[in-house]
């Protein structure tokens, strides 16, 4: 009895051996045969992504040699980056036995079908694109749309990023910068500066005028082959309003500014000049 168990048990391991062994046989070679396709498609990805780098930095220093803004060759090269990386991918995959025209097929269904949900995107890449062809704008330029306002430091195919004045990144869509207003301060080689200074009634408007004119002609920074001029703008309820009209570089407008309201303050107090501020006269009556 107790061999006939024995028997059977040893049968058994031998039937589980001899399985193990026909399961091993069947798919260790398949295992075997992925783990090895998968460790190459591993180093030609990591190969693609090093060519694709080269092949980009080598096309952005030809446009660059070429003297393309700086804005379409940012543009150009995120496209080229999103291209070739589907490229080597659908080369990853045809590798695995995928077939890449159902791929393709597939990822053109879903394109459209995420395109027509994701509008918006497609509407600031046209955008984008219609930057690059107007060119309202290029990188390095100063904008103003709405309250937002920064120097362009990067158009790329959906975004563009500017750099405000205290160093802040704001991205901003390319469709609300296509299809909106904006300013562009730096567009020309030029830019007026215009300054509004309120002085008393009684104070002396000559003096006033050629304290102005004399601040601006000692600022190099003014231009002295544009007009500058000093005229009375406004006669308000306490103070005639002057406005000191000047051309400086766009790079040199906010120093200037600054500077030239400070001369004036400075000027008209050594001066006598007065400059009002509001004041409330209280008079008490007693009986």
């Amino acid at each position: 009895m107790i061999d006939a168990t024995v028997t059977s048990e040893v049968e058994n391991l031998t039937e589980e051996i001899s399985r193990m062994q026909a399961y091993i046989d069947r798919y260790l070679p398949v295992a075997v045969g992925f783990c090895i396709r998968l460790l190459l498609a591993l180093m030609v990805f990591f190969i693609g992504s090093k060519l694709i780098r080269l092949l980009r930095k080598v096309v952005r220093r030809s446009l660059e040699r070429t003297g393309a803004e700086l804005g379409v060759i940012q543009f150009l090269d995120s496209l080229l980056k999103i291209a070739l990386y589907f490229i080597l991918i659908m080369l990853l995959a045809s590798g695995f036995g995928i077939d890449t025209a159902s791929v393709i097929a597939l990822v053109g269904s879903a394109g459209l079908a995420v395109g027509l949900a994701m509008q918006g995107y497609l509407e600031n890449f046209a955008g984008g694109v219609l930057i690059l062809l107007i060119k309202p704008f290029r990188v390095g330029d100063y904008i103003i749309q709405g309250d937002l306002e920064g120097t362009v430091s990067e158009i790329e195919m959906v975004y563009t990023s500017i750099l405000t004045a205290d160093n802040r990144k704001i991205v901003i869509p390319n469709g609300k910068l296509a299809n909106n207003s904006l300013m562009n301060v730096t567009a020309e080689e030029k830019r007026r500066l215009d300054i509004e200074v309120g002085i008393a009634y009684q104070a002396d408007l000559k003096k006033a005028r050629e304290i102005c004119e004399a601040i601006m002609k000692r600022d190099e920074r003014i231009l002295d082959t544009e007009s500058q001029k000093v005229v009375v703008s406004e006669l308000a309820e306490s103070s005639v309003v002057l406005k000191v009209m000047c051309w400086v570089q766009p790079a040199d407008y906010w120093n200037t500014r600054w500077d030239t309201i400070e001369a004036i303050k400075k000027g008209f107090d050594e001066n006598g000049v007065e400059i009002p501020f509001n004041q409330l006269d209280v008079t008490i009556k007693q009986k």
